[in-house]
């Protein structure tokens, strides 16, 4: 075992007085106070590493993550034995979605501190994100039987457990984190986003009692209110449920400041860009490699049962939503810029780009299946990208009625991502959008992606599971029928539904509703055509 090695003595820097004022306005969450306290400060004292660390904190917050990331190599440059600068390091790389240089970020924390457990959180977080979900359960097992009072460790270890099947025991994991902070609206939502749990008269006095008090977060209160949503709407008292629906989607949507207009251009500049043209003088670019599946679309329109029904084929692995594919988009370029990179691209640089995708994918490979899934939804805003750098990849566009599909998405809180689900209008127009998009890939280029209507579906299984399997150029396996039996670890919100056969549980519940749903129909237009 390595012997520990000391770390670097900072009592000098932080007796300093405009370094403790700015600590205490980061404790405080005085964001521009504590800014320029530490800009200044290092101007003076540029190899101050207490200081940067501070100020790579403070840029974490605010979602500068490459600047936070740049400061926190600065300061390892300066102390490389500093175990809180590499901790914070990989909860930076954690947040990025960049699991495996998270592991080996935490990896050579522990040669420094080999007797320090207090990464232990993180490092099964980041293994859950790669898939190694056992090693994850076995490190909470450990934190909790050294500390039972942690809810939120209960929490983690609870959506692991949901995610490999294990429902029992999550509810019971969930409920544990609740004994130590009954207000806790995360947890609350946990159950709730269970889909299969009903609440109790007690639980609801509980949710209730907790959304008012006057000292929970404003996080807990808009995840009390979308559980609450789902424990009257299952009561039928729709009136009440849309009323917290309503409170939780504005209090989150007031916190990310979405604008539905940056979508609806990045569809325009897509659209303009890709054209029959632009493949017919590009064809033969790109990877040839078969092996991805895209399912895409909007969240909440089947995607994962069509996931859980292919990867019940013998050739087709399932993953998960994988991140990959939208930070290789990024390289391209921001908003302005991307369109004329992607097509400036070379033959070479495109089938480059698709063998990175392969390569970054391929730890969340487990078997030696030829073809494995990659159920982001969001990448239908990619959909003419993956044809330039993957043209043999399948691609999979998961539909869903409308208003089912929206509303769906209403109901829901995610836990990252989907800005545009948190206003009933800002939801029309996203899908208004992603239907004009998906016509423009039609167009240019006829039969590359397959249209999966989940109505279609519901109303006739054998039929679309075999018509599925021909378009995708997959043989007929029985199994595929019998997807409910498949026991592959589910991540998404739909994982319990997914582990029952076909049913049209949720076909219509936007129809009590209906009378709160004007924003959504005048901001789908068009598209409520939506075949």
């Amino acid at each position: 075992m390595a012997a520990t090695v000391p770390q670097p003595d900072f009592s000098r820097q932080l007796r300093n007085p405009q370094l403790m004022e700015a600590a205490l306005a980061l404790a405080e969450n005085r964001l521009h106070d504590a800014e320029p306290l530490l800009k200044n400060h290092l101007k003076r004292d540029p190899f101050d590493v207490a200081a940067i660390r501070m100020l790579a904190e403070l840029a974490g917050r605010i979602g500068r993550y490459g600047d936070a990331e740049k400061l926190l190599t600065r300061a390892l440059e300066l102390a490389p034995n500093w175990v809180p600068a590499r901790s914070n390091l990989a909860i930076l790389q954690y947040r990025q979605n960049r699991p495996v240089e998270a592991l080996a970020t935490l990896g050579a924390m522990a040669e420094l501190d080999p007797d320090g457990s207090g990464s232990d959180n993180l490092r099964a977080a980041a293994l859950g994100r790669i898939g190694d979900y056992q090693e994850a359960l076995a490190i909470y097992d450990q934190v909790l039987a050294r500390n039972a009072a942690q809810p939120k460790v209960w929490m983690s270890y609870g959506h692991i457990l949901k995610t490999v099947g294990r429902q029992t025991d999550s509810i019971a994991a969930y409920r544990h984190a609740l004994y130590h902070a009954p207000g806790f609206g995360e947890v609350w939502w946990s159950l709730a986003n269970l889909k299969t749990v009903r609440f109790s008269d007690d639980d609801l006095a509980e949710m209730d009692a907790a959304l008012a008090r006057d000292d929970i977060s404003h996080e807990d209160r808009f995840h009390l209110h979308f559980a609450l949503g789902k424990a009257r709407d299952e009561r039928g008292e729709h009136e009440p449920a849309f009323s917290h629906f309503e409170s939780g989607n504005r209090m989150r949507g007031e916190e990310l400041g979405y604008d539905p207009a940056d979508t609806t251009h990045q569809v325009e500049t897509a659209s303009a860009l890709f054209t029959p043209e632009f493949f017919a003088a590009r064809k033969g670019w790109g990877c040839d490699a078969p092996d991805p599946v895209f399912i895409l679309g909007m969240p909440r329109a089947g995607s994962t049962l069509i996931e859980q029904i292919l990867s019940s084929h013998s050739l087709v692995e399932g993953t998960m939503e994988l991140p990959d594919l939208p930070a290789l988009f990024k390289t391209m370029g921001g908003p302005g810029q991307w369109a004329e990179r992607v097509a400036a691209l070379s033959a070479d640089e495109a089938r480059a780009l698709g063998e990175d995708y392969l390569n970054r994918t391929r730890i969340q490979r487990k078997t030696d299946k030829p073809f494995f899934i990659d159920k982001l939804p969001n990448n239908w805003l990619h959909t003419g990208f993956i044809r330039l750098i993957l043209p043999n990849a399948r691609i999979i566009d998961a539909r869903r009625h409308p208003l089912d599909c929206c509303f769906s998405n209403f109901r829901q809180h995610f836990a990252r991502g989907q800005a545009f689900s948190y206003a009933l209008d800002w939801m029309g127009t996203y899908y208004r959008d992603y239907v004009r998009l998906m016509a423009q890939m039609d167009t240019a280029q006829p039969g590359a992606v397959v249209r999966v209507i989940h109505e279609d579906l519901l109303d006739d299984a054998e039929g679309g599971i075999r018509g599925l399997l021909d378009a995708l150029h997959l043989p007929f396996e029985e199994a595929c029928l019998r997807f409910h039996e498949n026991d592959r670890a589910v991540r998404t919100a739909s994982s319990e539904q997914v582990r029952r056969p076909i049913n049209r549980d949720g076909a219509g519940a936007w129809k009590p509703y209906e009378a709160w749903l004007g924003p959504l129909k005048a901001a789908l237009g068009e598209a409520l055509a939506y075949r």
